[in-house]
């Protein structure tokens, strides 16, 4: 009996030993079958448009074997070398001038993966347009099978500017030219600078707008103003960095700025989008008429003790209060003010007020509050016994409906049904797409705003330069039938 478990024994590692020599001659066995080739987890690589001269975020290709045995590459090369604007690393392998742009270094076994590394800095275009760059890599196998990815990007002449400082009255005409800002724009004490009709600024991620003079951004309904990151990529195929929120610092006004005016501009994907410092509250620090700030990781607008007017504004989706108003003497009429901030469960209000600082003047008129939350009107007295001077007229809002005690306040007011958690005050707008950060802010057909705003002190004319009906619309929009 002995001798025969043993022999058993003996007979079973042996199988075991013989699998075991197979398997691992099977991992390491190469093939030069030209039917055994690569896959790749893309076809084409696109870096989308880019400015030129200005280096591009990393983009990633994966190399798969799956062919059921081992591959060995005899070279891996960049096709057109050192005229491409395209940098390879392939599985820390840099395809550069050192090793003639290629490498035969690189196996896959079955069922392996190598990752490649594509950037991109890419020449002036020879026109005012995008112009397409493109090379490839060339995958050559030891059966001398070729294969081919596509590397392909557009280049964006554009004017970059490096902490810039407005020390005399100035224009920008960035309409036609994309004009890039590095490190910050400075506007002097005593100095204007001036934003010209259709102009686009892109701001870099530790760039904005300090204003410690004057800034006026003189859009138009036909040649509006922007302002925005400069990332032009993607961060993913449905999403670019555009409507990604913090790609740059905003605007800040600081105590010694006043008269400032940002008409027809929009201001969107910052951290805070505009900032107004404590002043005298006598003097106008802003006006923001027909403007846009959105999608902030911050405020939309914060201002403290200081003299602004609003007038067709849209100030949406904001990680913290869409609009923060600090005391002072704040008008606003025709705002739409909408909470829908998607990254953040903890968001903040549509509006949020206190008396920090005494509240000489809130006057808030044909305006629409709304979001996700049952109450995105949110006041928060720190002084309970100074006598403040807000009032809400002809506004609709979603908070629960305020007694009678507080009708000095409220005036012609018409309230959300919070008990509507279906649509939690999406059903007002055009568009609402969560899924691809999409927001349309203009009044949907089905909206209770249509109609509702006051005919006296309704503004003539909605964000978008559309003439108001005789029964004017509560918000930024007039509804315009299709």
């Amino acid at each position: 009996m002995l001798k025969k478990a043993l022999f058993l024994y003996l007979s079973f590692a042996m199988a075991c030993m013989v699998c075991l020599m197979a398997s691992c001659q099977d991992d390491d066995s190469f093939t030069t079958s030209p039917s055994h080739q690569l896959s790749f987890s893309t076809d084409t690589v696109r870096l989308d448009t880019l400015f030129a001269n200005v280096p591009s975020a990393a983009k990633t290709l994966w190399v798969f074997n799956r062919s059921g045995d081992g591959l060995r590459c005899a070279s891996i090369r960049l096709e057109r070398g050192a005229q491409s604007a395209f940098r390879v690393n392939v599985d820390g392998i840099y395809l550069g001038e050192g090793n003639d742009y290629s490498t035969s270094e690189v196996e896959l076994r079955n069922k392996d993966s190598v990752r490649v590394v594509i950037e991109a800095t890419l020449p002036r275009a020879s026109s005012a347009e995008p112009e397409e760059q493109s090379d490839n890599i060339i995958f050559t196998l030891e059966s001398g099978v070729e294969q081919r990815v596509n590397l392909d990007a557009w280049a964006w002449n554009a004017r970059i500017l490096r902490n810039v400082r407005i020390s005399k009255d100035s224009t920008i005409d960035a309409s036609t030219t994309p004009t890039v800002i590095y490190g910050g724009l400075r506007v002097d004490s005593g100095a204007t600078l001036t934003l010209t009709p259709g102009s686009t600024l892109y701001f870099h991620s530790d760039a904005g707008i300090d204003v410690y003079g004057r800034l006026l951004t003189m859009g138009t309904a036909d040649k509006g103003i922007l302002l925005r990151g400069d990332r032009i990529d993607r961060m993913f195929d449905y999403l670019p960095y555009d409507r990604v929120p913090a790609q740059w610092m905003g605007v800040r006004f600081h105590a010694s700025s006043y008269d400032n005016e940002l008409r027809y501009t929009e201001l969107h994907s910052t951290n805070t989008a505009v900032t107004v410092d404590s002043c005298d509250v006598t003097r106008q620090t802003l006006l923001l008429s027909h403007s846009t700030l959105h999608n902030c990781q911050g405020y939309g607008l914060v201002t403290t003790n200081a003299k602004v007017t609003l007038e067709d504004v849209q100030i949406t989706n904001t990680l913290h209060d869409c609009l923060l108003v600090n005391g002072g003497d704040v008008t606003i009429n025709n705002a739409t003010l909408a909470q829908f901030y998607p990254f953040d469960s903890r968001r903040g209000a549509a509006l949020a007020f206190n008396n920090s600082y005494p509240i000489v003047n809130l006057l808030v008129r044909n305006s629409l509050l709304t979001g996700y939350a049952d109450d995105v009107l949110i006041w928060s007295p720190v002084d309970t016994t100074a006598l403040d001077h807000y009032l809400f007229d002809y506004c609709m809002i979603r908070t629960p409906k305020l007694t009678t005690a507080d009708s000095v306040h409220f005036t012609h007011v018409f309230y959300e049904d919070v008990k509507d958690t279906t649509s939690m005050g999406e059903k007002h707008f055009m568009k609402m797409d969560t899924d691809n950060l999409i927001y349309d802010f203009r009044l949907d057909s089905v909206s209770a705003a249509i109609g509702k705003a006051d005919p006296l002190t309704a503004l003539p004319d909605d964000r978008l330069g559309i003439s108001r009906k005789k029964t004017p619309d509560i918000g930024a929009y007039e509804y315009k039938q299709k």
